[in-house]
C-alpha cells in the first residue's frame, strides 16, 4: 500500500468542520466505493494508529454526537426530538461501519439537509420586514459561543435562535458602517451562497465529514482526505503553491488563521494574526469583496489563492462575535515556498550590568527547509536550514559574537532530518529525538556527529507557535544543558503522520509519537521554557492542548546524553534578574496588560444585542487598548498616538498595508544597537540578550571559583 511519512506543518487540511456537509437537490445515498472504504478506514485505524484504540459502542456514542456537531454547530437547524430519534444509532455505528452499512449517514445528513435548506429560504424570503422590524434599543442577549447551547427544544425556540442571530449580524453590519439600505442585501446574498454551496455538495463531501468525525476520535491530526482534499494537501505539502502564506481550519462557519507562515506575503505586507477570522474576499485593487461566512474551506482557499503578482483583500476580524471592527488587509500574491525562508541573522549590542559591552548573535530561524529535489539528486548547493545556519555562524563567529540566540518563535516545524542536523551544530555526540511506533518499538535518530560547529553560551526561543520540529530541537538543547529556552509553551505537536491510500480518497494517520532524550513527550505538553514570557496567544485557542482528543503527555525511558553546561545552576539567579527587569519593562507591561484585556473580554459569556450597549462596549475596549499602548510608547518615551487606527499606519485611511518590500531568500546579517530610545528592537529578543549576558557573567564566576580551587 502506498504511503508517506511526514512530519509537516499544522496543515489547513488537519481541520474539517461545520460547512464540509453537502446537499443536491435529492436525497443522496451511499455508494458501492463508499461502502469499501469505510471498511478500509476502520481497519487501518484500528491496526496502525498509534493509541492502539477500538472502534465500540462508546465511540460510536462520540462518533454520533460529533458527527451531528459538525452539521449542526451552533445548534440552529436540529431539534431535541431530532436528536433522540438519532439516538438509536449511539452504539450501532462501530458495527454497521464495520459492514460498511452508512444508511445512517445519509439518513441524518437529509434530514439535515431538508432542515437547512427550508430554514434558509424562510431567512432569505423574510430578510427585508426582518431587518426593518428589528429593534436595537431593546436589552437582550445573545450567546458570544453558539455552541454552549443545549439543542432547541422545539421549532419556536429555533426561530427565536435565528431572530437573534439575524439580529446580532445586522448589529455588526450596522456597527461597521454599513449604510442600512445594503444591510439586507448583503445578508440575502450571504444566504444565498450558503445555499448555493450547500446545493453544490456531492456524496463524496458528505463522505468526508462523517469520515472525520469518526477519525477525529483517534486524534486530532488522523484525517480523511476526499479526493479533491488529497490533490489540496498534495499542494499543500510540496510547499510551492502562490497564496499569501496563512494556514487556514474551518471554525463553526468562519474561516480561522491557524497560522501566518513566517516570511511569506502575509507577514511580510500584513498584520494578520493566528486565531483571526476571514469574514470577505475581494480581487485587485476594487473587485467587490466576496462574503464568505459558511463558506467551505477549500472555497475559502481557492479565493485566497492566485496568481502571482495579483492582489487579494481580506476582510478579517479577532474571533467570532466577539467585534464589530472589520480590518482591511491588502496583500499582493507571491510564490509560498519554505525552502525560500532562509533563516537571517544580526547582531545586539548591548552593555551588561558592570557596563562590559556584549554582542549577541541572533538567527531567526522559521522553518526546517530542505531543497529535498536537489538533496536527492546530489546537488552540493541544495538549499537547507542547517547549511545556511552554518553559514550564519560563521560571520557571526568572525565578527566575535559573545554568545547567540536562536528564534524559533513561529516556526511550525518542517523537515526532522533538518531539526537533527542543526542540533549536530551544537552538541558533540548524542542522539536528538527518540521515536516510538505501533507496536513500542523505540529507535533514537542523530547519534553520529563530527563535533560542535558552535560551542559558545545558547539561549533558544519558542512560543506557542513553535511546533513539530522546533521542538524537537528545542527540547533537545535544553536536555542536553547547552542552551537556556525562553519564551512561552510551544505548540504540543509531538507526533508523526503517514498518508494511506483508500479505495476513495487517502487517510492520514498518526502512526508514531516523539520523545525526548530524557524520556519526556513533546505532545500535548510542549517544551516548557526555562524562563517564561508574557504571550497575547491564548492556549485555549491555539496549540495541541486546545484540541479534541489529542493525544496524552507521557514519557519512556531517557536515554544516556551529556549534560554540558551549568544552566541548573544559575537558573534561580537567572530567573530573578530577568523578574526585576520584566516587572518595570514597559513592552512586558504592555503584554502583560493586552493579555489580561484580551482574556477579559474573551471571558464574557454573552453579546448585547441593544446597540447604545454595544457601542459603549467597543468604545470601552478600544479606549483599554489604546490606554495600554499609550503607557507603552510614553514610558519608552515615544509620542503617544490619538486613536488606534493609528496603528495600522501611513496615508491609507483603511489602515491597509499596500505595499511590502520582499525580503532576500539568501542568510544575511545586521547589526542594531540597543542604545537608541526609538529603536522598536523586539523587546523580547532584548530581554533575551541580557539574559545571555547575564548567564556569562555568572558561568564565569562559577568557572573562575572553580579554577581558583
Amino acid at each position: 500500500m502506498k504511503q508517506r511519512f511526514f512530519l509537516g506543518l499544522i496543515s489547513l487540511t488537519a481541520f474539517l468542520s461545520s460547512w464540509e456537509l453537502a446537499a443536491n437537490a435529492g436525497e443522496m445515498a451511499p455508494t458501492t466505493q463508499q461502502t469499501w472504504t469505510l471498511r478500509a478506514l476502520i481497519s487501518e485505524l484500528e491496526e496502525n494508529h498509534f493509541a492502539d484504540k477500538r472502534y465500540n459502542d462508546a465511540m460510536s456514542a462520540s462518533h454520533l454526537e460529533t458527527y451531528l456537531e459538525r452539521l449542526d454547530p451552533s445548534r440552529v437547524y436540529f431539534t431535541q426530538s431530532d436528536i433522540a430519534g438519532f439516538m438509536r444509532y449511539e452504539d450501532r455505528l462501530d458495527d454497521l461501519g464495520r459492514q460498511g452499512e452508512l444508511s445512517p449517514l445519509y439518513e441524518i445528513f437529509n434530514l439535515y439537509a431538508k432542515l437547512a435548506t427550508e430554514r434558509l429560504d424562510t431567512i432569505i424570503g423574510d430578510m427585508d420586514p426582518m431587518v426593518s422590524g428589528f429593534d436595537f434599543e431593546r436589552e437582550e442577549f445573545i450567546e458570544a459561543d453558539p455552541r454552549d447551547r443545549a439543542w432547541a427544544a422545539s421549532r419556536d425556540e429555533l426561530d427565536e435562535r435565528w431572530r437573534k442571530r439575524i439580529k446580532n449580524q445586522v448589529l455588526g453590519l450596522r456597527l461597521a458602517e454599513k449604510e442600512d439600505a445594503e444591510i439586507a442585501p448583503t445578508l440575502v446574498k450571504r444566504y444565498e451562497n450558503q445555499k448555493m454551496r450547500l446545493e453544490q455538495y456531492n456524496e463524496q463531501d458528505v463522505f468526508a465529514v462523517y469520515a472525520n468525525a469518526l477519525t477525529s476520535q483517534f486524534d486530532p491530526h488522523t484525517s480523511y482526505f476526499s479526493p479533491r482534499r488529497a490533490e489540496n494537501f498534495d499542494i499543500d505539502m510540496r510547499l510551492s503553491l502562490e497564496g499569501i502564506g496563512a494556514v487556514l481550519q474551518n471554525e463553526d462557519e468562519f474561516v480561522k488563521v491557524v497560522r501566518v507562515v513566517p516570511a511569506g506575503p502575509a507577514d511580510q505586507q500584513s498584520d494578520l494574526k493566528a486565531a483571526e477570522l476571514i469574514v470577505a474576499v475581494g480581487q485587485g485593487d476594487s473587485g467587490p469583496m466576496t462574503d464568505v461566512i459558511g463558506w467551505r474551506l477549500d472555497d475559502v482557499v481557492d479565493l485566497v489563492r492566485g496568481k502571482k503578482g495579483t492582489l487579494v483583500r481580506l476582510d478579517v476580524i479577532p474571533t467570532a462575535g466577539r467585534a464589530d471592527e472589520v480590518r482591511r488587509l491588502t496583500i499582493t500574491r507571491n510564490e509560498v515556498k519554505l525552502e525560500e525562508q532562509a533563516a537571517q541573522s544580526k547582531i545586539i549590542e548591548i552593555n551588561d550590568i558592570e557596563g562590559t559591552p556584549r554582542k549577541i548573535g541572533v538567527i531567526d530561524v522559521p522553518a526546517f527547509y530542505l531543497d529535498f529535489d536537489a538533496y536527492r539528486k546530489g546537488d552540493p548547493d541544495y538549499r537547507s536550514t542547517t547549511r545556511d545556519v552554518k553559514n550564519l555562524l560563521a560571520d557571526l563567529s568572525a565578527a566575535d559574537i559573545d554568545g547567540l540566540v536562536v528564534d524559533l518563535r513561529g516556526n511550525g516545524g518542517g523537515s526532522l532530518r533538518e531539526a537533527n542536523e542543526l542540533t549536530g551544530l551544537f552538541i558533540e555526540y548524542g542522539p536528538t529525538v527518540q521515536i516510538r511506533g505501533t507496536g513500542s518499538r523505540i529507535w533514537r535518530d542523530g547519534k553520529r556527529r563530527r563535533g560542535p560547529y558552535y560551542d559558545g553560551p545558547m539561549a533558544v526561543m519558542i512560543d506557542r507557535l513553535s511546533a513539530s520540529a522546533s521542538e524537537i530541537f528545542a527540547g533537545a538543547l535544553q536536555d542536553y544543558g547547552r542552551a537556556i529556552v525562553v519564551g512561552d509553551r510551544s505548540f504540543g505537536k509531538g507526533t508523526v503522520q503517514t498518508l494511506l491510500d483508500l479505495p476513495e480518497g487517502q487517510l492520514k494517520i498518526t502512526e508514531s509519537k516523539f520523545y525526548r532524550v530524557s524520556g519526556d513527550s513533546t505532545q500535548h505538553r510542549g517544551v516548557l521554557p526555562d524562563i517564561s514570557y508574557p504571550s497575547i496567544l491564548q492556549h485555549d485557542e491555539i496549540g495541541e492542548s486546545s484540541l479534541d482528543e489529542a493525544l496524552d503527555w507521557d514519557r519512556i525511558a531517557p536515554v544516556r546524553h551529556k549534560n554540558y553546561a551549568v544552566v541548573d545552576a544559575i537558573l534561580p539567579t537567572l530567573v530573578e534578574k530577568h523578574s526585576e527587569r520584566a516587572n518595570s519593562d514597559p513592552d512586558f507591561q504592555y503584554i502583560w496588560s493586552q493579555k489580561a484585556l484580551a482574556e477579559e473580554i474573551s471571558g464574557s459569556d454573552l453579546l448585547p444585542l441593544n446597540e447604545a450597549q454595544r457601542v459603549a462596549q467597543r468604545e470601552t475596549q478600544e479606549a483599554q487598548y489604546l490606554l495600554i499602548e499609550n503607557a507603552r510608547r510614553v514610558a519608552k518615551g515615544l509620542e503617544p498616538i490619538g486613536s488606534l487606527d493609528d496603528l495600522y499606519g501611513g496615508d491609507n485611511e483603511d489602515g491597509e498595508t499596500l505595499e511590502a518590500t520582499s525580503s532576500s531568500s539568501e542568510p544575511s546579517i545586521e547589526t542594531v544597537t540597543t542604545q537608541d530610545p526609538d529603536e522598536e528592537e523586539d523587546a523580547l529578543i532584548v530581554e533575551t540578550a541580557r539574559i545571555l549576558t547575564d548567564a556569562i557573567n555568572l558561568s564565569g564566576r562559577i568557572m573562575a571559583r572553580a579554577d581558583s580551587r
